[in-house]
This record gives structure tokens, C-alpha cells and sequence, in this order.
């Protein structure tokens, strides 16, 4: 009995080892975590500094982690795995998790996906993927079999599929590859089986615009994801596509604030209409996906398109309550929202130092908490935390009177007169 009772054991840790998830535990699952009004999401880069080649240390992302802790947010999104930010970040959640027993939060993790030649001088081929690629993949799943209870989905490429992105798009089968690589290593027992696969793009690039964008390899990936993961920028159609965007001459009677908010509500409803979008044309292909908004979010400044000669759309008012009403929707709708995002990183556009894509945070890069969270500054949530040396304070000194002095209204357009 007793060689018998040997022999079973061995098999069982031979089991154990060529499947090395199927009999762990690991906490929440992604299918339980998106949607899930009690598990906010959020986009998450912890850069400091005008470069990444400075890399946010464990330290500073652990005061980052309770500062978003403290908002309740418990799902975060990245976005590569060139450098150690990545897994930065997970050690600093796993030595939260052990300095606090309750502490929560999990991780959406980016795998960056380009074409061959991108950010070269030759030029791009969008069908040929670039070498990079199997590296991000590989150290993509090195991380999610170091961290497996933190981990709960990888994301294949952010915008990698969307024209306009037209020095490093690639071609859906590209993306469809690397899905399918890792839908296969979940079968295998090299990944847990209840993570998540996806691709976070473009609302196009999943269908839900021009029909440029349909063909097979599309359908195909919709059908090898777990879930789509879409993004939508009203704010960037502010200047792009201005449909919804501008004050009637009926409105123009109204209070700033009335004028203001009635823009931004036609502004979620401008996501809405995306998001519906995509959910039709996954419904086309005879698929039933669960889908997700992976990005959406309103920068606080633009020197730019966006600021006070171009479109009028960035101010931190219109931010607010931007972000105050897309997430109304989506806690609503159960839709898992990874709003873009908690810090301003100034590394996007160095050159421009007032280019709206280092102005997205939800607070400064020393910490001040922007017009969408004063409440929870009035709320006391932050009281004891900091960031980069400073307490958690309100801009503008709390003072809406001198924020609103910032505000513009865009100009009437031509066709509402």
C-alpha cells in the first residue's frame, strides 16, 4: 500500500507541476472582477518625470497604490512591459498585500504590440509585425506566472489596430496570433485558466465605425477574446468629429455651469453611441462577448486643438464632470470603466509641456487632486497620504470661483445657428 500510495503522490505533483494553476486559488477572477460596481478600474502609469527611462521605484508606487486605495480603486491597467515599471508595481501590491491583509487590487497587464519598422525611419509595414512583439508576449506571461493572484488579465496591444496610429498599427491577424498563444498556454496549464485575453483599441478597430476595419481576421479575434475592451474620446472629437460638440442659441441663455454640463452629457452620450457601436457589430459576427471600456478619459489642459484657440474642451471643470458622469453610466450599465487615468505624466509629451496628453491625470503630478475628486478631499480620504513629498490638496485652492475663470464655451457652430 505504501508503494502504491508513493506512486499515486508522484503523480499528482507531476500533475501539479506541468499545471501549476489548477489547484491554486486565485482570489477574484476577472469575470468577477469587470463590471463589478464594488471593483472600480482605472489606468495607471507611475512615471514622475519627463522620461521613462526613470523608472518609478517600489517606494513610489506603494504611496501611488494607497492614495488609489483610498478612492477605492482596486483594478488597475499598464500598458507594457519594456521596463520594470511593470513589475514594480506588482511587487508593491504584494507587499501591500502582506503589510495589510485586506489590501486589494489587481491588474490588467499591457503586452505593447507594433509593426515591423515602427518608430523608424523606414517605413512601417502594417501586415509584418515587429520582433519586439515576442518579447513583450513572453515577459507578459513571465509576470503573470510570478504574480498570478494579482494578474487577471493581459491585454495584446493598446490601439494597435487603429489607422490613424500610423507609425506602429498592425493588422488584426497580428493581434489574433498572440491571442490565440495565449488562449492555448491557458489550455496547457501555463496560465491560469481564468485569465483574461483581450486587445484594448480603438472603438473602430473593433467594428463599431468605418467598415475598413471589417474583415475575417476581425471577426475572428472578437470570437478568440474573452472580452472586448474598447476605447472612446469624446474629448478628442471635440476637435476631430464635432457633431455633438457646441451650445445652441437656445442655450446660450442658460447659466455657464448649465451650458457646461449639458455639453458633457451630450459628451457621454457621444461614448454611449460608440460603445453601442461595437456591441452591435460583435452581436453581427454570431458572437457574445462581454464588453468593457478599457479607455476613455478628458485631459484637464491643452495648449493645443483642444485648449482656448482650438475646440475649448479642456478645463478641469469639464474633466470633472466628464468622469463624474461617464462613471454614473457605467457603474449603472455594470460596465467596467478604466478611466484614463490617476496621474498626470509629463514623460507623453516632453517636448510640449502643455500638450494635452500630460494633463489626463485625476491628479497633478505632485498631488494635487484635480476638480473631479474634490469631494473626496472634503471627504477626508487622503488625509494622511501623500505624494512626492505633499499632502493631498484640492487645485486652485478648492476654489471654484477661480476654476471656472478657466472655462470656455466652444463657439456656436455653424450649423445650429
Amino acid at each position: 500500500m505504501k508503494r502504491i500510495s508513493g506512486f499515486l503522490g508522484l503523480l499528482f505533483l507531476l500533475s501539479c507541476a506541468s499545471k501549476p494553476f489548477e489547484n491554486k486559488r486565485i482570489a477574484m477572477t476577472a469575470a468577477e472582477l469587470l463590471g463589478n460596481p464594488n471593483y472600480p478600474a482605472l489606468c495607471y502609469g507611475g512615471y514622475r518625470t519627463t522620461t521613462r527611462e526613470q523608472v518609478p521605484t517600489v517606494a513610489e508606487i506603494k504611496e501611488d497604490l494607497r492614495i488609489l486605495a483610498a478612492m477605492q480603486i482596486k483594478v488597475l491597467r499598464t500598458y507594457n512591459v519594456h521596463y520594470a515599471e511593470a513589475e514594480h508595481l506588482l511587487q508593491a501590491i504584494r507587499e501591500l498585500q502582506k503589510e495589510q491583509p485586506r489590501f486589494e487590487m489587481y491588474v490588467m497587464l499591457g503586452a505593447w504590440i507594433d509593426c515591423k519598422n515602427a518608430w523608424t525611419a523606414a517605413a512601417p509595414i502594417h501586415h509584418e509585425e515587429s520582433e519586439r512583439n515576442a518579447v513583450e508576449i513572453k515577459e507578459a506571461v513571465r509576470l503573470t506566472q510570478a504574480y498570478p493572484e494579482i494578474v487577471k488579465i493581459i491585454a495584446v496591444g493598446n490601439e494597435a489596430m487603429v489607422h490613424w496610429a500610423s507609425a506602429y498599427y498592425v493588422t488584426p491577424n497580428i493581434i489574433l496570433k498572440w491571442v490565440n498563444h495565449l488562449q492555448a498556454l491557458k489550455k496547457e496549464g501555463k496560465l491560469p485558466a481564468s485569465l483574461w485575453i483581450t486587445s484594448s483599441d480603438n472603438f473602430a478597430s473593433w467594428g463599431g465605425g468605418d467598415s475598413a476595419y471589417h474583415n475575417a481576421d476581425l471577426n475572428a479575434l472578437i470570437h478568440a477574446v474573452d472580452y472586448i475592451s474598447l476605447h472612446t474620446y469624446p474629448m478628442h472629437d471635440t476637435h476631430y468629429n464635432p457633431v455633438f460638440w457646441g451650445v445652441t442659441e437656445k442655450e446660450q441663455s442658460l447659466s455657464l455651469t448649465t451650458q457646461v454640463d449639458s455639453l458633457m452629457y451630450k459628451s457621454v452620450r457621444y461614448a454611449q453611441a460608440q460603445y453601442q457601436a461595437v456591441v452591435r457589430y460583435m452581436q453581427s459576427t454570431g458572437a457574445q462577448k462581454p464588453v468593457h471600456i478599457g479607455e476613455t478619459g478628458w485631459a484637464t489642459y491643452s495648449n493645443e486643438q483642444y485648449g482656448a484657440s482650438g475646440s475649448r474642451a479642456t478645463d478641469e471643470y469639464k474633466s470633472g464632470k466628464y468622469y463624474q458622469a461617464i462613471r454614473e453610466w457605467t457603474t449603472r450599465e455594470k460596465i467596467a470603466c478604466f478611466y484614463f487615468e490617476a496621474f498626470d505624466e509629463h514623460w507623453k509629451d516632453a517636448q510640449n509641456p502643455g500638450g494635452s496628453e500630460n494633463h489626463f491625470g485625476l491628479f497633478t503630478r505632485e498631488g494635487q487632486a484635480k476638480y473631479a475628486l474634490w469631494p473626496l478631499v472634503d471627504q477626508g480620504v487622503f488625509n494622511g497620504l501623500q505624494r512626492n513629498g505633499n499632502p493631498i490638496s484640492k487645485t486652485y485652492q478648492g476654489k471654484l470661483s477661480t476654476l471656472m475663470q478657466e472655462v470656455k464655451l466652444p463657439q456656436i457652430p455653424e450649423m445650429q445657428r
